[in-house]
């Protein structure tokens, strides 16, 4: 089994057993997050990848940062994670890629995270997974409108928003695609 099929096989099982260790059945867990039982079971049977919002609204029906649900697809903590091991986890329908920076741990509360969303793309979540989390977002090359709880931003590169997420945010690129790195703590 090459690597990308035993993540996507890895994360399958542990989003199923965050369902089943919380006594929720598929149809508890399509009521809380809005995504269909059928959708929920291709996605556990590792039939199909989650997209960035599905993870979200998974996220948030389990009230676990994305960082938890990807968790196994990064190895136990270790001090300094180079480079070349940073996990990264892409949704190809939404040209989107996720490079977690930090060393992976439970244990630590602040995260930070490398995204990139391709031109003419938008990644919507509607509720965050903890709400009031912190988040701080600089964008290194591109545009990016980043809407919180209501409020559009435009960013250029160099510009930093720092916001506690209580309701639904946004992700969207124009013309130019989008890199940026968000720490949430």
């Amino acid at each position: 089994m090459d690597n990308i099929a035993h993540q996507h096989q890895a994360l399958a099982d542990h989003l199923r057993l965050l369902r089943t260790d919380r006594g929720l059945t598929l149809q508890d867990l399509a009521s809380s997050s809005g995504i269909s039982r059928a959708t929920l079971s291709r996605i556990e049977n590792g039939e199909v990848s989650p997209t960035a919002e599905t993870l979200g609204r998974l996220a948030s029906a389990f009230a676990l940062p994305l960082s938890q649900l990807l968790a196994p697809l990064e190895p136990d903590f270790p001090p300094l994670v180079r480079y070349a091991d940073q996990s990264i986890w892409s949704d190809r329908e939404k040209g989107f890629s996720r490079r977690a920076l930090s060393p992976p741990s439970g244990r630590l509360k602040l995260e930070m995270i490398e995204c990139e969303i391709e031109p003419h793309q938008r990644i919507a979540y509607n509720r965050p997974a903890l709400p009031g989390h912190e988040h701080h977002v600089v964008l290194l090359a591109g545009a990016l409108a980043l809407t919180a709880d209501g409020v559009r931003h435009d960013l250029g590169p160099g510009d930093c928003l720092r916001y506690r997420l209580r309701g639904a945010s946004s992700f969207e690129t124009g013309d130019q695609s989008a890199r940026y790195i968000i720490a949430m703590a």
